[in-house]
């Protein structure tokens, strides 16, 4: 099986230091502010990023450990494959959030609905440019979760 080295091309700075002050959950939104620290051999990579108002961060689940591939996710009774979930526990332990940009100061980027523990490695930025208009998009087994009233505590990782 072919391989790839990645590496950070900076970090998240976030008031989560846990996994479990990380909100989970059906309805959940993550509204929380932080900051990507860009390294500085990368801040020209950050030029004319301040016109998109919204980010796709991939980042890596650098506190964990293996993975399963079938799992009972916190906002179902039910299980589910790890690759219709948001599970940390992948194959490839990578992680995408969607942030809305703030603004930007020099190689700080100050964005909204961070999801990530402090001092997670960011593997890369890409701005949003979905020409998916929302009433087209489908959820999934979490749309019959909802019907279903599985608004239960979220087990925590």
């Amino acid at each position: 099986m072919e391989e790839w080295k990645m590496r950070p091309i900076g970090y998240i700075r976030s008031s989560y230091s846990d996994t479990r002050e990380v909100p989970k959950g059906l309805g959940t939104k993550h509204t929380k502010e932080g900051t990507l620290e860009i390294l500085p051999e990368f801040e020209q990579g950050l030029k004319d990023i301040e016109g998109f108002s919204h980010l796709f961060v991939i980042w890596v689940f650098h506190r964990t450990q293996g993975y399963h591939l079938v799992g009972t996710p916190p906002t179902d009774d039910r299980p589910h494959g790890v690759f219709s979930t948001r599970s940390p526990r992948r194959p490839n332990a990578i992680g995408l959030t969607a942030v809305e940009l703030l603004r930007r100061e020099g190689r700080i980027l100050h964005v909204r609905g961070i999801d990530m523990l402090d001092g997670t490695p960011v593997l890369d930025i890409k701005p949003v440019m979905s020409s998916i208009p929302m009433e087209k998009l489908r959820r999934g087994w979490l749309e019959d979760a909802e019907k279903r009233g599985n608004h239960e505590e979220p087990v925590l990782d």
